[in-house]
């Protein structure tokens, strides 16, 4: 009802009655009306704006979302995409499918899809997990072919001088160590059966299987490696004793003894291998042997009968020698005449693992009837990166 109005129906019903008491009512109950007209009008205005600004906020949410909610987001589909062509080999989600600008296309003629982010998260903790000298090294991504390290083996010169005068220094040598990457597979092979069971978890297995097949290639060929279609192994190198070590050769230490720890005070031999390291390797330093050699080091003890080997204190922490981490790698080799069964190190300076971060899958149904084979690939390489930084226990007289 409009004021118009409303002055309209008072004026009648002043006129209906014009005794001061009828007027003060009338004007009463016109007051009321206009009050309850104009409450209304606020009330709605108010819902108007509370919308308004619930739109504003749902919109301002989504524009600030975490990263990871986003992130969440853009990965469902390619899960989703990837675990159907895992059970059923329907590709028509993968194809053209985008994640982070890339589309999810074959890599060769055999072709091959990226996993999905999850599964290879998965794999990936896995790997970094292994005892492998993955752990411990120098790990780098790349999306080349290789990855170049350059390393300044020289000391530079330095000296003092005045206002008028500049002490001279010498030219630094330049050392750059190619790592080609090399491609590494597994072939997971399941039932049909169970890939038609949508209670199996396909990618859970998937990535146990791909991640134990990895890990066990890969600190094998971290170790001893031939540099032939697969990483070149720090044992691979040139060993000379440490007396006569330079560039491109791994220094070792000798224990007295052929095949064993001198008879007399064997523990002489590990403190000789920890300060044959450089002090500014030796800080990050980390022993690597198999569990056989571990057997063998944690009965030695010293001068005052205290073993050199101690345990870790938490769960989860490695055992110590002489102080020094331990990484247990069952592809170092055992005690035996002339072997170097005990390395010694900072081998984050010493070692670098180079890889692709993609790694892809094809599923094979026809190879292996009536199971399906999955084809599994990733791209590694790994070298020495600084032959000063790792020093070798050689089991041998001299």
């Amino acid at each position: 009802m409009t004021r118009t109005e409303t002055t309209a129906r008072a004026g009648e019903d002043l006129s209906a009655d014009s005794s001061p008491t009828g007027q003060a009512t009338t004007a009463i109950a016109a007051f009321m009306r206009q009050f309850k007209g104009f409450r209304d009008d606020v009330h709605q205005k108010f819902q108007q704006q509370e919308e308004r600004m619930t739109k504003l906020d749902r919109n301002s949410l989504r524009v600030a979302r975490p990263h990871l909610a986003s992130a969440a987001e853009t990965e469902a589909p390619h899960q989703k995409a990837f675990a159907a062509y895992l059970r059923s080999g329907d590709d028509d989600a993968l194809r053209g499918l985008e994640l982070e600008g890339k589309a999810m296309s074959t890599v060769s003629g055999d072709g091959g899809y990226l996993v999905d982010p999850e599964t290879s998260e998965t794999i990936r903790s896995t790997l970094a997990g292994a005892a492998s000298i993955r752990q411990i090294a120098n790990v780098v991504n790349v999306e080349a072919t290789s990855y170049d390290v350059l390393i300044d083996q020289s000391d530079l010169g330095s000296g003092w001088g005045d206002e008028t005068s500049q002490a001279e220094t010498g030219t630094p040598q330049i050392e750059r160590i190619s790592i080609p990457l090399y491609e590494l597979s597994a072939l997971p092979k399941i039932s049909q059966r169970l890939l038609d069971d949508s209670a199996f978890d396909i990618e859970g297995w998937l990535a146990g299987r791909i991640a134990d097949k990895f890990s066990r290639a890969e600190a094998a060929a971290f170790v001893t490696g031939d540099g032939s279609d697969k990483p070149t192994g720090f044992l691979t190198h040139t060993i000379v004793a440490n007396g006569s070590w330079s560039w491109d050769t791994l220094g070792y230490v000798a224990t007295g003894a052929d095949g064993a720890f001198a008879g007399a005070n064997p523990g002489d031999a590990v403190i000789d291998l920890v300060y044959a390291l450089g002090a500014r390797y030796r800080a990050n330093g980390t022993f690597v042997m198999n569990s056989k050699t571990a057997g063998a080091v944690r009965k030695i003890k010293d001068l005052d009968g205290r073993f050199l080997w101690s345990d870790g204190l938490a769960a989860g922490e490695p055992a110590r020698l002489l102080g020094y981490p331990v990484l247990i790698a069952e592809d170092m080799p055992d005690i035996t005449t002339g072997a170097c069964a005990i390395a010694f190190g900072d081998f984050a300076a010493g070692y670098t693992v180079a890889e692709r971060p993609d790694l892809r899958i094809l599923r094979d149904p026809f190879s292996a009837k009536p199971h399906v084979l999955f084809y599994a690939t990733k791209r590694v390489g790994g070298d020495v990166s600084d032959f000063a930084a790792i020093k070798l226990l050689k089991f041998a007289a001299s």
